[in-house]
């Protein structure tokens, strides 16, 4: 059986409304129709398992005309029978929101929880790299893997980017990924910019041994040119791509992952749509199951003190939902804590994701605008964190480094968010 939780909203009965959704995304419809039989209803109909009263609310999430509060809440288990939805993901989403929010005498509907039976186990292929494989490509272990974006997200040509690009790489960085808007315009194709960009790569690796894994956005509507720019990257030495995993959809997405070569770094650009109203949509935990059946290897996720609406808390709540097994230890991406972040963030997010360093901390602004450039913004993020993991207040950290003191006193003089 498949488990769906919803946070139900309705001016009636939650208990009425329940049983509604069951039968609507089930066996029913407006009438009785020939061959609805009792059989076919134990075989095929979804039943509401359990319902759990919450507080009233006085402001419905839906505008409702004419209609004062309160609005009865209740969080509704809903089970579906896994014969009538089976493995496909498609068919999933479609049991899970396709008619649900279309039915009327509801105020607010919003996916909170959803728990696969063991027949999904194997079905996907999950992350292919995840957390052991970036650690084996980027040679980090025992810290947080450090990335940085390449900003201004759109506008600079290859032969400006590779100019910042050679600084980072020479400067101990692990991680760089075109912004997720930036996928092969006119002024900076992708052949072009990998062409510039894999050579610096290369060329660091040689000397070093040390090899930055660059992810280079590859997302297009096309899957088979997906494909093609995925090709590119490969062929040239790389080893790394960003995926606007909602802007291509899940068909492409497993496309994808069932050909891929490359350590598939997810961007969920568009997922606030789904949920920032908190009565409304889809929570990330359950948003992210589909992603991670389907093989996302990195997963970005906000970060503490974002500078995007999604409070801390919100950031934990992902974080335990991208590093919580589905069925096994190997089905978890590299979580990505990203969106305004520097070095000052290091301690909160360390103590509020179970003092593990297990993430890849990805700073953009934090890092290329640090005052003395990119390379030494790159020192002050691995400076915040060797003091976070040592337990060394930051300021104190900061008096004997000054790429951290400098970082400090442009971002946050309490070295506390950005």
């Amino acid at each position: 059986m498949i488990v769906i939780t919803y946070l139900l909203e309705t001016s009636g009965s939650v208990e009425a409304l329940a049983a509604k959704i069951a039968s609507d995304q089930s066996t029913g419809t407006f009438v009785p129709v020939p061959g609805e039989t009792e059989e076919l209803k134990n075989r095929a109909a979804a039943r509401v398992l359990a319902i759990r009263p919450m507080d009233p609310v006085p402001v419905p999430s839906l505008p409702q005309d004419g209609l004062a509060g309160p609005f009865n809440r209740a969080e509704a288990d809903i089970g579906f029978p896994f014969d009538a939805v089976g493995t496909d993901l498609s068919a999933l989403m479609t049991i899970a929101i396709g008619g649900a929010y279309s039915i009327r005498g509801l105020s607010g509907i919003r996916v909170v929880g959803m728990k696969l039976p063991d027949e999904f186990r194997g079905v996907y292929p999950g992350p292919q790299f995840g957390v052991p494989g970036t650690r084996r490509l980027t040679g980090v272990h025992g810290r947080p893997v450090i990335g940085t974006i390449i900003k201004p997200a759109l506008g600079l040509r290859p032969p400006e980017a590779a100019v910042i690009i050679k600084e980072l790489i020479a400067s101990g960085v692990d991680f760089i990924k075109d912004d997720e808007k930036l996928m092969s315009p006119a002024y900076s194709p992708l052949s072009e910019r990998v062409a510039a960009i894999m050579p610096l790569v290369l060329d660091h690796e040689q000397k070093t041994g040390k090899k930055v894994m660059y992810a280079f956005g590859i997302s297009h509507i096309d899957p088979d040119q997906m494909m093609r720019n995925h090709d590119l990257v490969v062929k040239a030495g790389g080893n790394a791509a960003v995926v606007n995993i909602n802007s291509i959809g899940m068909g492409a997405m497993a496309f994808l992952r069932r050909r891929s070569r490359l350590v598939l770094h997810a961007h969920r650009n568009g997922w606030d749509i789904l949920t920032r109203h908190p009565g409304l949509g889809m929570d990330f935990s359950v948003w992210q199951q589909f992603w991670r059946l389907l093989g996302v290897d990195q997963f970005q996720i906000n970060g503490i003190g974002s500078k995007y609406w999604e409070p801390d808390q919100s950031f934990v709540r992902s974080f335990k939902a991208v590093t919580t097994p589905l069925f096994s230890p190997e089905d978890c991406p590299m979580p990505v804590a990203g969106s305004g972040q520097w070095g000052g963030q290091a301690p909160e997010t360390y103590a509020r994701t179970g003092r593990t360093v297990d993430l890849l901390y990805l700073c953009g602004g934090g890092i290329v605008s640090h005052p003395s450039g990119p390379a030494a913004g790159v020192v002050a993020v691995q400076q915040a964190w060797q003091a976070t993991v040592q337990g060394i207040p930051l300021q104190i950290y900061a008096q004997s480094h000054p790429e951290l003191r400098q970082a400090i006193e442009k971002f946050g003089r309490d070295g506390k968010g950005a």
